[in-house]
């Protein structure tokens, strides 16, 4: 590598860039003609971060810069290359060696780079660029992530009006990139603050792209080995934690957005209708999502079946789920001065609902008794209630006892076995005992 450096030392910012690719190109096939998985050492990355993102190895010295004109080109000559390159081995090393945080100096400059290149891709529809991000996103921290979608989202959401019609037709271009787009966009807006509810555009594409294809939000489930346990700090499997997180807390987290104050701090006394809560085209996309999301939730007991993993991972974790109350909860108690009783009410439905259908079909790994005690201080509701104490009858699931759900009786994957218990809880006295059978379709019951 020396000697390839002292060549480079020897050109021109971009001709520099372009020769380290090429020089990496050949050494990356030539070791991936011998190991499978090459391990990347030192020695390239420090060619990369000292020729592509000008961070000078001597201590001391100032970084070089290159101009907005030189950037373009730079840019243009990695998306040539990735575009050229035919072997998605040598283009998945390449991209994953310029990219992947090091923990050091040229991070900013790497993560700043990486978000001109994928919107530069996403524009001219750069389809192995935007496959290699995909497979960036998978593997790499989330707190990474959720800085390339916010790169994203500032360029064909915010900056540009209109210009989120360019980011709808990566669709049909990548669907693997849009799945982990969209993971990775639920990660950034959780809605805990009004600068954290998704922009309005961002919003109805999303809702758009599932609603079209429920399926989308489970690619890199379904195309992805499963590990025994999933890494902590990454991306999840699918959307569908930060996809209910939206449609659950959207009614209280836009009647946030809206509540009226007076300049001494104090809320004021009456609120008009008209002056809180989201308006009607956010309200019917959230509406919208919900359906899809269970919809999606409704196919997974096929899919975890196929997978050998039905009663034995959870894509949705519970303990996701507790924070999730918890905000629920503290909303609720926020919001309650202003009367917000309708709001309150569409949020605690929807999250019966979503918590009843991801355990009759596997997706949450929970006992009712812990569902019972995650949600007891949260606001009175009916629906929440039969969930949480309503019999359940014997799932079409051939491997399950009657009368449980079915992630209780296979221990998750990663840890011992469990032993079952039956569930002996009665119905609660003041609420008539529902039966819920985990099989059949769920009805959607549209909520004002």
């Amino acid at each position: 590598m020396s000697d390839i450096r002292h060549s480079l030392l020897r050109r021109d910012a971009l001709s520099a860039a372009k020769e380290v690719l090429y020089h990496l190109d050949i050494y990356f096939s030539s070791q991936l003609q011998s190991a499978p998985l090459p391990i990347v050492d030192k020695g390239p990355v420090e060619l990369l971060e000292e020729f592509v993102f000008q961070v000078p190895k001597e201590r001391g010295a100032q970084p070089k810069r290159l101009n907005s004109l030189q950037e373009l080109q730079l840019l243009e000559i990695m998306c040539n290359y990735f575009q050229e390159q035919t072997k998605d081995s040598v283009r998945q090393i390449i991209f994953s060696s310029l990219f992947s945080p090091q923990g050091n100096k040229a991070d900013d400059s790497r993560m700043s780079l990486l978000g001109k290149l994928v919107s530069m891709a996403v524009a001219v529809c750069r389809i192995p660029v935007l496959e290699c991000a995909a497979s960036w996103l998978q593997r790499t921290p989330v707190v990474y992530c959720v800085r390339l979608a916010r790169a994203l989202v500032d360029d064909y959401c915010c900056l540009v009006p209109g210009s989120v019609q360019t980011l709808k037709q990566i669709f049909s271009a990548s669907p693997r990139f849009c799945c982990q787009f969209i993971t990775s966009v639920t990660a950034l807006y959780d809605l805990a603050s009004d600068d954290l509810i998704p922009p309005l555009d961002l919003l109805e594409m999303i809702v758009n792209w599932i609603f079209e294809d429920p399926r989308l939000i489970l690619i890199t489930f379904l195309n992805t080995p499963i590990a025994a346990n999933l890494p902590v700090g990454f991306l999840e499997l699918t959307p569908l934690t930060g996809l209910i997180r939206w449609c659950v807390k959207a009614p209280l987290a836009y009647r946030r957005k809206k509540k009226p104050s007076l300049s001494n701090g104090h809320v004021a006394p009456k609120v008009t209708k008209d002056s809180g809560g989201m308006d009607r085209d956010s309200h019917l996309l959230y509406s919208k999502l919900h359906l899809s999301v269970l919809q999606v939730l409704m196919m997974l007991q096929v899919h975890l079946t196929e997978k050998n993993l039905y009663g034995r991972l959870g894509l949705i974790l519970f303990d996701h789920m507790v924070p999730l109350v918890e905000e629920i909860n503290r909303l609720a108690d926020e919001l309650n001065p202003l009367n917000a009783s309708q709001e309150i009410e569409l949020s605690l439905d929807r999250l019966a609902q979503a918590l009843q259908v991801a355990m009759a079909s596997g997706a949450l790994l929970c006992t009712r008794d812990d569902l019972r005690t995650l949600c007891s201080r949260l606001p009175h509701n009916n629906l929440l209630q039969l969930v949480i104490s309503g019999p359940v009858q014997q799932s079409p699931h051939a491997a399950l006892p009657p009368g449980f759900y079915p992630h209780i009786h296979t221990p998750p994957l990663g840890y011992g076995a469990v032993p079952a218990h039956p569930a002996a809880h009665p119905a609660l006295p003041t609420h008539p005992g529902h039966t819920f059978i985990s099989g059949m379709t769920f009805p959607f019951r549209p909520i004002r």
